[in-house]
């Protein structure tokens, strides 16, 4: 690898991270994708509480973002079979799941498993890596004291009352960054937080003990992409710079840049993506007068359907502010 090549850091799960690092994967430069590791859900959900494993499925959707493997390679890690049914519409599992959650059962070592995942869908120079391998589950405080425990609880309300916002999140038991995650945190060029859910999939990374004060203590600029809407249970009526105070409280550090969406869409566009989306509310709030310097406001959603980043935008963005 030509030591010249930038190294970038990407933290988050869902389905956002994954779009960003296959956009960023096309310019000259070493990735690595951190996931929290608290997903509960789906057939995730159902392989940790089955085999006592880490939860397999942000961390492969981040493996598959960074492969140069051919495409039945790729096709195959995300064929899912099985009749179960699961919250959220899934059926059955996935077949990357499995692998990943079987290895890790034989194994007893999830550093093996990582090489190994990482060998056979061809990861070349990149790295998908866990924010911690303690087994944890999520915990959110309401403002009302309640306490909700669970990723899927905190990501889909069903027990809890949504309109109440998150005043603490913490992991349960406590957990560790995993030493490589830490490495690579010091000696990147640009960390990258989100987008993606706040509380369920962003701000879960920065939970495990050592992880803020290495977030912290690298040179590296540190920059967070806003979403682009807010999400019922987690963000209700929240503005950018919300967001922001949000994603700086728990890395007790500063924010080196903020990258968000000035672009308006039509009503009928956003009610069209609501449907498809129910615990969407509203485009995310752009605070007036903020600094310049730090937030960068461009149109960074897609042409048309749904209200979601454009990543070759936000990716040209990353690059020049390496």
């Amino acid at each position: 690898m030509p030591r010249s090549e930038k190294k970038i850091v990407c933290f988050g799960g869902g389905n956002a991270v994954p779009k960003l690092i296959e956009e960023l994967k096309k310019y000259p430069i070493q990735i690595t994708g951190v996931t929290s590791m608290v997903d509960n859900g789906g057939s995730t959900g159902q392989l940790r509480e089955d085999f006592n494993v880490l939860p397999p499925g942000d961390i492969r959707r981040h493996i598959l973002a960074l492969s140069d493997a051919p495409k039945w390679k790729k096709e195959l890690f995300k064929f899912r079979f099985g009749r179960e049914e699961f919250a959220g519409g899934h059926k059955g599992h996935n077949f990357a799941n499995v692998f990943i959650a079987g290895l890790e059962y034989i194994l007893k070592d999830y550093r093996k498993v990582l090489k190994i995942v990482h060998e056979f869908m061809e990861v070349k120079k990149h790295k998908a890596l866990p924010a911690t391998i303690d087994k944890v589950q999520l915990v959110a405080e309401l403002e009302n004291g309640e306490i909700v425990e669970g990723e899927d609880e905190i990501d889909v309300p069903k027990k809890h009352d949504p309109k109440l916002r998150i005043k603490k999140l913490y992991l349960k038991p406590q957990a560790r960054i995993f030493p490589p995650t830490k490495k690579a945190i010091l000696e990147a060029d640009l960390l990258t937080f989100g987008p993606g859910d706040l509380y369920s999939s962003v701000i879960p990374c920065f939970l495990p003990e050592g992880m803020s004060q290495a977030i912290k203590r690298s040179k590296a600029k540190k920059v967070y992409i806003c979403n682009a809407m807010t999400k019922l249970g987690e963000t209700n009526n929240f503005s950018v710079l919300d967001f922001a105070n949000e994603i700086e409280k728990y890395l007790n550090c500063q924010l080196d840049f903020v990258i968000y969406n000035i672009e308006i869409p039509d009503q009928q566009r956003i009610q069209e993506y609501k449907k498809t989306e129910p615990l969407l509310l509203d485009l995310v709030k752009i605070n007036p007068g903020l600094d310049k310097k730090k937030f960068i406001g461009k149109n960074l959603l897609v042409k048309s359907g749904p209200i979601v980043h454009d990543f070759k935008k936000v990716a040209k963005i990353l690059m020049r502010l390496i």
